[in-house]
């Protein structure tokens, strides 16, 4: 896979962020869990000190998996491992998170109220890329959240150093994509997010390991891109590296603090 000159050049923005995955509860109506997310527990945090962008990312309750089918890795979402959000927390500084310890406490108390499983991932400062591919007045109108499983026996540095210096500029280099942002994470630790009365589950073989937020000018921009030509290339050049490739089709991706400021009301 090629990587045009452009998109080794791309100005790219590095952070500190965690991403909570989300669950909710099934003993009461989806909509009501997603909506109290939306509303109350989104207030809890973003008046969390310390941040320097809060968004919520609303997945389909319908997802099978974007990505084609590839030999050897599991591209079909497991229905009870299925995701239905992920809480994206960016920090101003590495010391931020400790700023927001009272907001914390508040979140841990509310999360009973929706959700039945969350699981916290992060990874070390600078992990987290945010890649300028978007032209001026350029908007997203549509999205997908893409995590990986790094393969048994694959190094974590040698995973780490693709995501960064091949996947991310062969995806910059499609020149489809209006968002590309990716994460990769430090092993997951319960206790990181242990939250009373809510299960944080998750066996070893569940693990992730990075994750790929990609968006594009609509719906049809996105089908073309995980049916056309790229999408093979891609698939070659993960297999080796990933046993798991879950795509998931984003409805919504709600941003409550921006640039270290409250908003008045989210951006969509």
């Amino acid at each position: 896979m090629s990587t045009s000159p452009a998109a080794t050049s791309l100005e790219v923005k590095k952070h500190l962020t965690s991403s909570i995955l989300l669950w909710v509860r099934t003993d009461q109506p989806r909509q009501r869990g997603m909506d109290h997310w939306k509303g109350p527990h989104s207030g809890i945090i973003s008046a969390t000190p310390g941040l320097n962008e809060y968004r919520q990312i609303h997945l389909a309750e319908h997802n099978t998996g974007l990505w084609p089918t590839t030999e050897g890795v599991q591209t079909a979402i497991p229905a009870d491992r299925k995701i239905d959000g992920v809480a994206e927390v960016t920090f101003q500084s590495a010391l931020a998170p400790l700023k927001g310890r009272k907001q914390t406490k508040l979140a841990y108390a509310d999360e009973i109220n929706v959700f039945r499983r969350t699981l916290l991932y992060t990874g070390p400062p600078n992990s987290s890329r945010w890649y300028d591919v978007a032209g001026p007045g350029q908007t997203v109108g549509a999205r997908t959240l893409v995590y990986l499983r790094r393969r048994d026996g694959v190094g974590a540095g040698a995973f780490r150093k693709f995501v960064n210096e091949q996947l991310a500029p062969a995806l910059a280099g499609t020149g489809v994509l209006k968002e590309l942002r990716t994460q990769t994470f430090l092993p997951w630790i319960e206790k990181l997010w242990d939250t009373p009365d809510v299960a944080h589950d998750n066996p070893h073989d569940q693990h992730f390991h990075a994750s790929v937020s990609l968006g594009f000018t609509d719906t049809a921009a996105r089908d073309a891109f995980f049916t056309g030509d790229v999408i093979e290339d891609l698939s070659n050049r993960l297999a080796p590296l990933v046993s798991a490739i879950h795509a998931y089709d984003v409805t919504a991706a709600l941003t409550y603090v921006k640039n270290g400021e409250i908003l008045p009301r989210y951006e969509e």
